[in-house]
């Protein structure tokens, strides 16, 4: 199985930490963001990574090779700008098409592959089962599954009872998407009068490879409007809850402190 791992960040929430060194090369207990990340995917069975980087670039290269690349084929994508979630996601497609234009060349078989792939953000750590993520992903045909928390965050996402992805909640402010029609062909109903869940997204995401032609914008752009034009054009854009698993953002020292602590209280293995 392939992933991508979102580096590229400045991580100016984390200064002075990041005044020398990428956010992926921050340490957290004597290992770093990244070791940490491509051990957790490796475990899960990921044998080939893509890193997006941009702040001190060389230094991350130079780190994984220094280091084997954990064992792991790792390929980089280099970004002179910042393309945020989409446009980074876009610009490294190529990492995982590529199998399927060699296997399509040698088959005459016109259906394309489609194997999910993780996309992950490095400054983010949890326990989250990946192989139970993609179990549900697989079994209700997603385009792409987000692993999603009941949690406070300032920009929630809004899920319908089914855990399709139906809008999002800005400044306090919901922007709700039209329902897909049913499968009888009417309209599923006004939104606003269909129950919705507001949940925090937790920055680690399955994806189907067919997702990837239907990024239609183009430069930097967030994955979030994407999946909501997706959603609102009827592709299955679905919530995976993974309350009953440890997360943390580790965009701040004092976040880097507190799993420190949990680490060495065992909360998280």
């Amino acid at each position: 199985m392939k992933a991508m791992i979102l580096a590229a960040g400045l991580g100016t929430r984390l200064r002075p930490l990041t005044d020398d060194r990428p956010k992926a090369l921050v340490e957290l207990s004597g290992r770093t963001l990244l070791e940490i990340t491509l051990s957790r995917l490796r475990a899960f069975g990921v044998t080939e990574v893509i890193v997006n980087v941009h702040h001190f670039a060389d230094k991350v290269i130079d780190y994984l090779k220094s280091h084997g690349n954990f064992g792991m084929r790792v390929e980089i994508s280099r970004e002179d700008v910042l393309l945020d979630t989409g446009g980074g996601l876009k610009k490294a497609s190529w990492f995982f098409l590529e199998d399927s234009s060699r296997r399509h060349s040698k088959s005459s078989d016109s259906n394309p592959v489609d194997e999910p792939f993780l996309l992950h953000n490095v400054d983010v750590i949890s326990s989250i089962d990946f192989r139970r993520m993609l179990e549900f992903h697989n079994e209700n045909h997603a385009l792409a599954t987000l692993a999603v928390q009941s949690r406070e965050t300032s920009r929630p996402l809004l899920f319908d009872g089914d855990l399709q992805l139906r809008g999002r909640r800005i400044d306090n402010k919901n922007t709700l998407i039209s329902p897909a029609p049913t499968a009888s062909g009417s309209e599923a109903g006004n939104l606003s009068s269909i129950p919705l869940q507001s949940l925090a997204f937790s920055g680690i995401h399955v994806i189907s490879q067919r997702l990837l032609p239907m990024l239609t914008e183009e430069g930097v752009f967030s994955i979030i409007p994407s999946y909501l034009r997706l959603s609102a054009q009827g592709e299955k854009i679905l919530a995976f809850r993974a309350e009953q698993y440890y997360w943390r953002d580790l965009g701040r020292p004092a976040d880097l402190a507190q799993v420190a602590r949990d680490l060495q209280q065992r909360v998280l293995h």
